[in-house]
């Protein structure tokens, strides 16, 4: 018969290992089923400005990392070709101008004369004149409206609220049009991916309140669940040169969980907080009522 210290001692015993299996059975179904991940990526718009018209590039009005705002000066092309475009076409203008006034005036003359003066052929081809004559100004009219254009578009603006980012572009380089040559990260676009393990998706729905702890620091955001990732890539099912699923014959005994993207919505961000597009941070879905 065993003494009651030892007896005591026992179920102490017992006790404390029963709670060490319970505690580590709580957290590892908290680390495998808990929608929380530390593969985190803060994300944001980036808009790739591209001029409209090609040339050397005269000015270039802003500096790396520089916080612009929508509308504000970029870069410049030269203006010069295109300011003398724009006078060729305005003057232009004014010839097609005094020739559709000419052949107005002509076909308004003979419509008044009588048939034994001017043939009908005559009166007909004055009228079709002055019809051609009012086409030909309103293409001028349409070549100068896209001259005057092309010298606005030499300024190139920012289209939104942001920074500019990587700069690489300086006075004396050749603008190219419809090809990007700087970069802006909106200020009012940062959103938060996480990629969460597919164990862990039943418990996350879209609305669900999200803490978004960052990696650089104490602060914490707040959130929600914006949508999640219907599709990721299949690696091991990729499409063969004859579209045939290429199954790879070989697999891991070990097999991980896929992960997710789920995109989460920040609700406020602190005023002074440096967020910046790619950075890491720990995402965590608050418990919700499913």
């Amino acid at each position: 018969m065993m003494k009651p210290q030892s007896l005591l001692r026992f179920f102490a015993t017992l006790l404390i290992f029963a709670l060490a299996i319970t505690l580590g059975y709580a957290l590892w179904k908290h680390y495998m089923y808990s929608p929380w991940t530390r593969d985190g990526r803060v994300r944001a718009e980036v808009v790739t400005v591209a001029p409209d018209v090609s040339g050397l590039v005269t000015r270039v009005l802003v500096q790396d990392n520089q916080v612009v705002r929508k509308g504000d000066l970029l870069f410049q092309i030269d203006q010069e070709r295109f300011r003398l475009a724009l006078a060729q076409a305005e003057a232009q203008v004014v010839t097609r101008k005094a020739e559709l006034d000419m052949r107005r005036q002509q076909a308004f003359r003979r419509a008044k004369l009588e048939n034994s003066v001017i043939s009908a052929e005559s009166r007909e081809d004055s009228s079709s004149q002055a019809a051609q004559a009012l086409g030909n100004y309103q293409a001028a009219v349409a070549a100068r409206d896209t001259a005057k254009l092309n010298l606005q578009r030499s300024e190139i603006v920012a289209p939104v609220d942001g920074y500019v980012t990587n700069l690489n572009l300086y006075a004396g380089n050749y603008a190219s049009a419809g090809i990007a040559r700087m970069a802006i990260i909106d200020k009012n676009s940062y959103w938060v991916y996480g990629y969460f393990e597919e164990t862990k998706l039943p418990n996350v729905r879209v609305g669900d309140k999200v803490e978004v702890r960052l990696l650089s620091g104490e602060t914490t955001l707040k959130g929600h669940v914006e949508s999640i990732a219907r599709g990721i890539t299949d690696r091991d099912n990729p499409s063969g040169p004859n579209l045939l699923a290429d199954v790879n014959p070989v697999f891991t005994w070990v097999r991980l969980a896929q992960r997710v993207p789920v995109r989460v919505h920040l609700d406020h961000i602190p005023y002074g907080l440096v967020l910046a597009m790619g950075t890491t941070c720990t995402v965590s879905i608050l418990p919700s009522k499913h």
